[in-house]
């Protein structure tokens, strides 16, 4: 029974999908690790970490592979060359590769996508898109603080008094809530808001001072906000235009996945800000929280600069990778059969019948068993 590794083809993704200490997990579990060269080097693991941790390195790790394990999907050429049966486990954002859900299901190959993974609780282990948000979170109050020309926190000194930057963050999921703790402990004075009535007691737990526009909550299922009319949208723009104008620096992490991100910042806003601001969007790559974003750019908008976010938990891939190979040792695990004591051997045995397996299968047996994709794929309104 083998799993393989297999090294990342997307440009600027530095993750791995199975770090060296947690190779003896599926090993104990009756897995063959294989691992191909070279897909742990933009993490900082080399051929000879996973060599020593029991897995096997070599560029055909992906033949006759039970299981392949990626962090962004496989390419359409290595999806061809899969044997019909082969499975695979990687985040699949399937709204933007209809065609290689395609070929993944004309190819009868088995595929499962981290995003999809049930937000309930007996999947936390397994919830990659927090594991992920985690490191983004972090990773854009460090950058706000590298771009601001100024301290985060408050200085008394003989020379004079140099005041904390204000921060202001908009979104506070696993990613809002990251960077609110993150800018806080360096410092600066932090107010936040979230269109859902749950996420003012999480603020102000981190310590910061939770915004209220006294608009009406917008709680959706699975732990995300629902849409909010543009009517509600141009008011909230509106209440929200004073906090931003006096703000330092600007972080929105509002975002969900398979859709469109919400705009929640116009252009007209960001120029209100004073000299030297900064903005940081988390969500340029897919939408943006704010007008004028571009996603792997810094763009001036007024007086302020724009860092519009592009894959950011690869810009972190050391932890991103440790936290996303747990995710995915876990749903593999979910997926095992143990052997062992006169059983049958160890073997890959999904259950669909479980509601984590089922929820986070896009393909199998020659199907498209996620229902969205299916519709968008025959073009039927969902």
């Amino acid at each position: 029974m083998k799993i393989a590794v297999a090294r990342e083809t997307r440009e600027g993704e530095a993750r791995v999908a199975l770090v060296p200490e947690l190779v003896s997990k599926l090993t104990t579990l009756g897995w063959r690790v294989a691992v191909q060269p070279g897909a742990g080097a933009g993490a900082l693991h080399d051929d000879e970490e996973y060599v020593a941790a029991g897995a096997e390195v070599s560029e055909d790790a992906l033949a006759d592979a039970a299981l392949v394990v990626s962090v962004g999907p496989l390419d359409v050429g290595t999806v061809r060359s899969l044997p019909a049966g082969t499975a695979t486990v990687s985040f699949l954002p399937t709204g933007q590769n209809l065609d290689l859900v395609a070929d993944l299901r004309d190819c009868g190959i088995t595929s499962f996508a981290m995003e999809l993974v049930p937000r309930i609780s007996r999947a936390q282990s397994m919830d990659a898109l927090s594991s992920q948000a985690l490191v983004a979170g972090y990773r854009c109050a460090i950058v706000a603080a590298g771009m601001l020309r100024s301290f985060f926190p408050l200085n008394m000194t003989a020379a004079g008094t140099v005041p904390p930057a204000q921060v202001v963050v908009l979104g506070a999921g696993v990613a809002g809530l990251q960077a609110i703790a993150t800018a806080k402990r360096l410092g600066a004075v932090v107010k936040a808001y979230d269109v859902r009535a749950a996420a003012a007691e999480e603020i102000r737990s981190m310590g910061a001072v939770s915004i209220d526009l006294e608009l009406e909550t917008l709680e959706g299922a699975g732990g995300y906000a629902r849409e909010m009319t543009e009517e509600r949208a141009a008011r909230q723009r509106e209440l929200l235009t004073p906090y931003i104008a006096a703000a330092d620096a600007l972080i929105t992490t509002a975002a969900v996945p398979g859709r469109q991100a919400p705009m929640l910042v116009t252009a007209a806003m960001v120029e209100q800000m004073g000299p030297g601001s900064v903005v940081v969007d988390l969500a340029a790559e897919s939408g943006g929280n704010v007008e004028g974003s571009v996603a792997g750019e810094i763009v001036r908008v007024g007086h302020a600069q724009v860092w519009g976010g592009l894959n950011v938990p690869a810009q972190m891939p050391g932890p991103a990778s440790r936290l996303y190979a747990q995710n995915v040792v876990n749903l593999v695990t979910l997926m095992t059969r143990a052997g062992g004591d006169g059983d049958d051997e160890a073997a890959f045995a999904p259950d669909f019948d479980d509601e984590i397996v089922a929820g986070s299968c896009v393909t199998h047996g020659g199907e498209v068993r996620h229902e969205p994709t299916r519709q968008a794929l025959e073009g039927t309104p969902a």
